[in-house]
């Protein structure tokens, strides 16, 4: 059993794929309504997408990831009304969490980034209600889809 402690603004999130999949939703829709509109063009059929090489620029290291989610890194990521000051704010994190290809970040980053308050980012995700599967990193927790679930609708 996991000892729970209360999330402070230092505390790592990400987006907790078993979460999506314990209650059945659809990640690849949600992701999908997420893309810019040229994006959501280019993919209308998003459940026909391959599976594309991603190039880590820190690292080099080659892996294989969704090609929605590589259209939302590469494209609409960059845009300038992706993640703006009307964005709401779960899915302000949300999105970031997208565009870095989910690597933990805690409220204080993510407040940094979104230029918002840590403290009201961290009193929204550490609450009860979980807005798109954002939750605290733990030993556990799965940071990216699982192959098999890569092409399913």
């Amino acid at each position: 059993m996991v000892k729970w402690t209360k999330p402070t603004v230092d505390t790592k999130f990400h987006i907790d794929f078993d979460w999506w999949e314990e209650r059945g939703h659809n990640f690849r829709l949600h992701l999908f309504s997420n893309l810019c509109k040229d994006c959501q063009e280019r993919y209308r059929d998003y459940q026909e997408t391959e599976l594309i090489d991603w190039i880590d620029p820190n690292t080099a290291e080659v892996t294989q990831v969704d090609g929605l989610w590589h259209a939302l890194r590469t494209c609409c990521s960059v845009r300038p009304d992706y993640v703006d000051a009307a964005t709401p704010l779960t899915t302000a994190v949300f999105r970031t969490f997208l565009a870095n290809g989910n690597e933990p970040l805690s409220a204080t980053e993510l407040g940094a980034r979104l230029h918002r308050s840590p403290a009201l980012i961290l009193r929204t995700i550490s609450g009860l209600q979980v807005y798109n599967g954002v939750k605290p990193v733990t030993d556990n927790s799965r940071r990216g889809p699982r192959p098999k679930a890569v092409n399913q609708g």
